[in-house]
Order: structure tokens, then C-alpha cells, then sequence
């Protein structure tokens, strides 16, 4: 579970952030450093850096890279996008999409409707506190009331 607050250590550097949540996996090679250096290479340079003195894109990418170490079958993101420049958004798109492609299942709750579409498969649209609608990104792309309602076409 990665939070919409990040919630690292900021007296740890990004290594010992990582190292902490370090799980054994059930099966398989798992989620180590160096294969999460793979997916986030810029973590790499600053591995030595204290959590407090990064920005809110790295901390976003350790926050997302110490939830790997614990070798998650389901990644949750709980608004990975809030607080980030477009840039950090595009990149950390790029990062989560190599995750899927990795086999990894990721639910994010998200309120960028852009991002969440070029991000899902299948998307839910909560409105109150109730699941208004679902379906397939084609699906709620092509409904009309959801067009003019929630994805502002």
C-alpha cells in the first residue's frame, strides 16, 4: 500500500527505507534493490540521501519503490499523482506501467482522470460514496453521461 501522504522515514536514507520493508517472497525472485532500481534508476543515485531531503517525486517513487520490496501480489495507490508536476506525473505513469507489465497487479484510486484513464484496464467511478458506474476504459469512455459528467468531454 503506497498513501496518498507517502509516509517515509526522513532521519533514513533512500536505502534504508527500502531495506526495512524488505519480505521474503512466497515464491521466486521477488522484489530486491536492485531489481527496483531497474524500474526507478533515479533512486539509485540518491540512495544515500536522506527521505526528508528529497522532493515529493522522489519520495512519491520511494514510498512506491519500499511497497515493491515487500513483495505486494496487489500494489495499492492511493492518489499517486497529488502534489506532483506534470513531468513527475508522466514519469511516475511510465514507472507504474512497467510494473504491470512485470506481471504486478496495481489498484489506484485516483481523482487525475487523465491519468487514471491512460493508467486502467477497468475503471469504477465513485460519486458520495457510491460506485455510480464500472466498466471497461472503452466502456466508460464511450458512455455519454459519464463523457459529460465526470471525464469533462
Amino acid at each position: 500500500y503506497v498513501p496518498d501522504d507517502r509516509r517515509i522515514f526522513g532521519d533514513l536514507t533512500v536505502g534504508e527505507n527500502l531495506e526495512i520493508a524488505i519480505r521474503k517472497p512466497k515464491a521466486g525472485e521477488g522484489w530486491g534493490k536492485e531489481r527496483v532500481y531497474e524500474i526507478f534508476p533515479a533512486l539509485r543515485s540518491i540512495e544515500s540521501r536522506k527521505g526528508g531531503c528529497l522532493s515529493g517525486g522522489e519520495q512519491k517513487m520511494v514510498a512506491v519503490a519500499r511497497a515493491l520490496m515487500g513483495n505486494p501480489e496487489l500494489l495499492l495507490l492511493d492518489e499517486p499523482t497529488e502534489g506532483l508536476a506534470p513531468a513527475l506525473v508522466r514519469s511516475l505513469e511510465e514507472q507504474i506501467k512497467k510494473l504491470r507489465e512485470s506481471g504486478l497487479t496495481v489498484l489506484l484510486a485516483e481523482q487525475n482522470v487523465k491519468s487514471a484513464l491512460r493508467l486502467s484496464d477497468r475503471g469504477y467511478i465513485i460519486d458520495n460514496g457510491q460506485i455510480r458506474y464500472q466498466g471497461s476504459i472503452e466502456e466508460l469512455r464511450a458512455n455519454e453521461e459519464v463523457r459529460k459528467k465526470y471525464l469533462l468531454v
